[in-house]
């Protein structure tokens, strides 16, 4: 469903990723895992069309890029990200929100189709929030817009969901709840590719981890085969144990004296 085979990305002299080849396979769901700065979002502003690589080829659901209309690509890819939610209008109701996920459009000038409406409120029931309908999102905390995000790209019916760090600035309580929300689309045909640098955030749903440092791969396959402390030790600089439990890696960072 995804392949960058052979990318290079370089800036003003800069090499941010370095011959990442990377395949994700249909029924996988992934974590692009490593520290801040290590390449993770350029990757997925490439998948989304809206980085090109210096050398290398994107492909994405049978389309290569450069040789496609990637906005019709991007029809079938959902994309949370907090550069997205910053272009919304705070003052709009969460529920009209949403429904602007069933266009990619950021809000509405004209009149919303009933039914529009009415699939914009049940994506609201399945996040568990249909009772902030009507309030305008710029009242809501930092957990419940993470939720309205997520409904807003699932309005499309997307065949990839890609997550930039949706769990940011989440206290313990409210990450918790977004993360069983997102555990809950392994019960849907859709592939879902999650950024971050915390490693408690690999709930069982994903099924492989890319490790990436400096804008290299480290490592990349089935998550229990790529999370070891060997390979973490690598890419964060820090010596760690790591336990599993009900498919969820937890780490303990290890004494250096």
């Amino acid at each position: 469903m995804i392949r960058l085979s052979g990318i290079h990305f370089i800036r003003e002299e800069r090499h941010i990723l370095q011959d990442v080849n990377l395949h994700m396979q249909q029924g996988e769901h992934w974590v692009l895992l490593g520290r801040n700065g290590s390449g993770k979002t350029t990757l997925l502003e490439m998948m989304n069309g809206y980085e090109f690589p210096s050398r290398g080829s994107v492909e994405v659901l049978g389309n290569r890029y450069g040789q496609c209309d990637v906005r019709e690509v991007r029809k079938k890819i959902g994309y949370i990200s907090q550069s997205l939610f910053e272009k919304l209008n705070l003052s709009d109701p969460v529920w009209e929100v949403v429904a602007t996920g069933e266009y990619a459009f950021l809000r509405f000038y004209e009149d919303i189709p009933a039914e529009v409406k009415e699939r914009a409120l049940q994506m609201l029931q399945r996040v568990r929030i249909l009772h902030l309908a009507d309030q305008p999102l710029g009242t809501l905390s930092q957990g419940e817009r993470k939720k309205v995000m997520l409904a807003r790209s699932l309005m499309m019916q997307p065949h990839i969901l890609v997550m930039d760090e949706p769990a940011a600035g989440l206290d313990l309580y409210e990450r918790e709840r977004l993360l069983t929300d997102i555990n809950e689309l392994s019960k849907q045909d859709i592939m879902v590719v999650y950024v971050t640098h915390h490693i408690e955030e690999i709930i069982p749903l994903f099924t492989h981890v890319a490790l990436i440092e400096q804008g290299q791969l480290i490592a990349a396959g089935p998550k229990k085969e790529v999370l070891t402390p060997e390979n973490l030790h690598q890419a964060f600089g820090v010596e760690l144990s790591i336990e599993w439990s009900n498919e969820r890696p937890w780490i303990q960072v290890l004494s250096s004296n």
